[in-house]
């Protein structure tokens, strides 16, 4: 069962600052920064190359929240995180939550030089493996394929151990912007 849906600011606020400290694994074994330091790395690599799209950057901010809500779920973490954020965030941050791991996929499928964390890597299988060609051609087909891949190149390279990237309090006024213009 999922959490209940994030219905304010606060709320969501309060969700990303518990990142702190939360692993995208139980036992610490996966990424080597924690969920808040890596949402952070994530959403500020979107904001410097596409500074306009704050509902990417927001994304990125997201993504993998679900692990915080039901941890051990790598297949099923960004659909949790895309239930939780919809209400208040809208069908776009959501489903760019949700596309973040059909972009993998579909990255392994297309661009197979292509390097991934070793828990990425490990994970990979879990979620479905590299597309086949008919999905791959399916997602490329979907409208918001592109910046589900820069959403995923972020996530890929969000993995810095000590990197500063600010704090989640300075995403509050993005956040809140979004959520007034899904409203």
């Amino acid at each position: 069962m999922d959490m209940p849906p994030v219905n304010s600011v606060d709320e969501l606020m309060a969700l990303l600052c518990s990142c702190r400290g939360a692993w995208d694994t139980p036992d610490r074994s996966g990424d080597p920064v924690d969920l808040h330091d890596h949402g952070l790395q994530t959403a500020r690599l979107l904001r410097g190359a596409y500074p306009e799209d704050e509902e990417l950057q927001v994304a990125g901010l997201m993504h993998d929240i679900g692990h915080l809500l039901r941890p051990g779920d790598d297949a099923g973490h960004a659909q949790h995180a895309a239930n939780a954020v919809r209400p208040l965030l809208g069908e776009r941050v959501a489903r760019l939550v949700e596309l973040h791991i059909p972009a993998k996929r579909y990255l392994a499928a297309t661009d197979t030089g292509r390097s991934l964390s070793p828990q990425s890597a490990l994970t990979l299988k879990s979620q479905g493996g590299a597309m086949t060609q008919a999905e791959a051609e399916r997602f490329r087909r979907d409208p918001l394929a592109q910046a589900a891949i820069a959403l995923r190149e972020a996530d890929d390279a969000g993995k810095v151990v000590g990197l500063d990237t600010g704090t989640m309090e300075d995403w509050r006024p993005v956040i809140a912007a979004v959520a007034t213009r899904t409203r």
